[in-house]
């Protein structure tokens, strides 16, 4: 029996392990790399200045799930329209990874292009419905879209998918929008997307949001919703700051128990108006 057998496996243990080791190092720095980009995309392609307007508050808040080796592609968006009015959409793309961040980038122009030819919340979303799907991909997004008068506060939104929004008003009544929906972006041809009315009051708000603010692993998205609503009902009494019930909503999302994207858009009225008609 040779007494450098022993030896000779030890140290061909030891040479394999620092093959794995080294091949774990480049592909954690690989994956590193493509979680940087994608974060990147995600921050690149957000507006960096929202729209101003008499009457009209605008607040927003957005943190990328790259915590660990995901990423996803929510986003949010506001700009002024030719009429004058304020177009607002917030969404959230299928997936974590570099080509979800990178389809949010595409949906959001989209939306944006296609606003310069018809502004109808409605016939916005299906257009862009149509030309998502005839670029072949196999994501999908959810999203709603609102046009904004911001002299007399009227708000028409259509939703494709995604999550409620959430009203308050005041005097303290607040809820989750019961407007019905249409499809999510990119499954199928020809869908169409209700437009519902609303306006916001005087000292009113309206919180756009995404599902990693309201749902996870220790909250199912009916509680997320319920607990939003009941905070912006007690910012509308208390006349919080559009800016400061962005960051208060956003705490909802650090008990959801998961790491998701999440994005909060807040949008307040200071002129005319009543209850937030259905």
């Amino acid at each position: 029996m040779s007494l450098m057998r022993p030896t000779e496996n030890g140290d061909e243990l030891l040479s394999r392990l620092g093959s794995l080791t080294a091949q774990a190092r480049e592909l954690a720095e690989l994956q590193r790399s493509r979680v940087e980009l994608a974060v990147a995309l995600q921050r690149g392609m957000l507006p960096r200045d929202l729209p101003t307007a008499h009457r009209l508050r605008l607040a927003v808040r957005y943190v990328p799930a790259n915590h660990g080796l995901n990423v996803g592609g929510d986003w949010y968006d506001a700009f002024t329209m030719p009429d004058g009015r304020i177009g607002l959409s917030i969404g959230d793309v299928q997936g974590h990874n570099i080509e979800a961040a990178a389809f949010m980038g595409q949906v959001r122009v989209t939306l944006r292009a296609l606003a310069s030819v018809t502004s109808e919340p409605g016939e916005l979303l299906a257009r862009t419905n149509d030309l998502l799907l005839s670029l072949g991909t196999d994501l999908f997004a959810t999203c709603t879209f609102i046009r904004l008068d911001p002299i007399t506060g009227v708000l028409e939104s259509a939703r494709a998918g995604h999550v409620p929004h959430i009203w308050a008003t005041a005097d303290g009544q607040s809820g989750v929008a019961d407007d019905e929906g249409g499809q999510p972006l990119g499954i199928l041809a020809g869908v169409s997307y209700p437009v519902s009315r609303h306006r916001l009051a005087t000292g009113g708000v309206f919180v756009l949001l995404t599902d990693g603010v309201v749902e996870g692993p220790s909250l199912s998205v009916d509680e997320g919703l319920e607990q939003v609503a009941r905070l912006a009902g007690i910012a509308a009494v208390a006349g919080m700051e559009a800016d400061a019930l962005a960051a208060a909503v956003m705490k909802v999302a650090e008990r959801v128990g998961h790491e998701d994207d999440a994005a909060v858009l807040v949008v307040g009225h200071d002129g005319p108006g009543t209850r937030p008609e259905t």
